[in-house]
């Protein structure tokens, strides 16, 4: 699938001369000089005209709305990409009304239910801006939702996997590895992994209330040594100022297994959660590209349509296509365009500069049709 577009309008400029004419002289240039240049009608309707001062100031406004409704569309292409690789799964195809987007764009019919044509141009541009912006901002509530539990969910993970300095440690200490009865008490020292020999050497001698050989390894990551030692109630705080003059890190800690049961609880149910907003989220944002994009491809013949006007004169009299081609392909096709808009002797030769349309698509170069480009990522 191509992912880059043209969409171009010719004018049809000889007196009698009709778009079914002009057509058949594309078809035959395309194939026998870019043949592999895939080349689709553009069906763009006939559209309530209205004023030449209503469609200059329709062309401003073009302009911006062209910028923010491509911009939806990206936005939630993007989501969507983001949820599928979160819940490890291969990019499925978009559509729109169930058709792959390529295909819509290449066979576009104008949805005269959702948009009348008898409808001002300016009334049906309005339809399509308060319609994407409404789908944005549905759109930042749901993600935000959404990231919020996945941010609850890295600070937990963060907790159970950073150094030993900071990481929860319930989930590295058992039962057995911890004594409290009315007189001794068992404490968790953070040691730097190259000062272990330290450690096992000087612990029994920080107070003379600790027991002896009662110290052993439970973990050890890139930095740190987790220890435990066990000693007298009484002198804790008195250990603790004696272990930090050495380096050593007393971690402050109490043994809980229904703290810990809740821990896991509450992760188990932020997974969940995460998983079924993560699906949920997904499905909107699918149905909603759709909408967004068939959005875009109306605004798009709109846009044809007041460009073609303002460029060529009434009455309408234009031959609207949509063109794909590969790189290298791209000046010969542009040399054909030219020639059947009568190249440089055309009187719609415009720049971008002329009353603000010629550049709508983006385009940086002048041509003497109308032309701007489509890009699906």
């Amino acid at each position: 699938m191509a992912t880059r577009y043209w969409i171009v309008s010719l004018p049809v400029q000889s007196p009698g001369a009709i778009a079914s004419s002009l057509w058949s002289r594309l078809q035959d240039s395309i194939s026998r000089h870019s043949f592999d240049t895939p080349l689709y009608r553009f069906n763009v309707p006939d559209l309530r005209v209205g004023t030449l001062d209503s469609l200059l100031a329709l062309s401003d406004d073009l302009v911006k709305s062209n910028v923010f409704v491509e911009g939806v569309s990206h936005k939630i292409r993007r989501q969507i990409e983001d949820l599928e690789r979160a819940g490890g799964v291969e990019s499925g195809t978009l559509t729109v009304d169930g058709v792959p987007v390529d295909t819509y764009l290449t066979r576009f019919v104008w949805d005269e239910g959702k948009y009348p044509t008898m409808s001002p141009l300016k009334e049906i541009v309005g339809s399509i801006q308060s319609q994407v912006a409404k789908i944005e901002d549905d759109m930042k509530v749901r993600a935000a939702e959404y990231n919020n539990v996945r941010s609850q969910l890295s600070a937990i993970n963060r907790k159970q996997s950073g150094s030993l300095a900071v990481r929860d440690l319930s989930n590295l200490v058992k039962p057995e590895d911890m004594i409290t009865s009315e007189h001794l008490v068992t404490l968790l020292a953070i040691v730097p992994k190259y000062s272990q020999k330290d450690w096992l050497s000087s612990y029994e001698t920080l107070d003379t209330f600790v027991v002896p050989r009662s110290s052993k390894k439970l973990y050890e990551d890139n930095e740190y040594a987790l220890y435990t030692v066990t000693l007298f109630a009484k002198v804790v705080d008195n250990f603790k100022v004696r272990a930090r003059e050495k380096g050593f890190q007393i971690r402050d800690f109490e043994y809980s297994p229904e703290a810990q049961e809740s821990r896991m609880q509450e992760m188990e149910k932020l997974l969940r959660d995460q998983e079924a907003m993560r699906t949920t989220l997904l499905q909107w944002c699918y149905a909603s590209y759709s909408e967004v994009f068939s959005s875009w491809m109306h605004f798009c013949a709109v846009r044809v349509f007041v460009e073609s006007i303002l460029r060529y004169g009434l009455p309408p009299s234009f031959l609207s296509a949509v063109l794909a081609p590969s790189t290298k392909s791209e000046k010969k096709v542009r040399s054909i365009l030219d020639e059947l808009s009568g190249d440089a002797h055309s009187l719609y030769w415009k720049s971008e500069d002329d009353v603000g349309v010629a550049g709508l698509g983006g385009e940086t170069e002048a041509h003497p049709y109308v032309s701007f480009t489509i890009n699906f990522v």
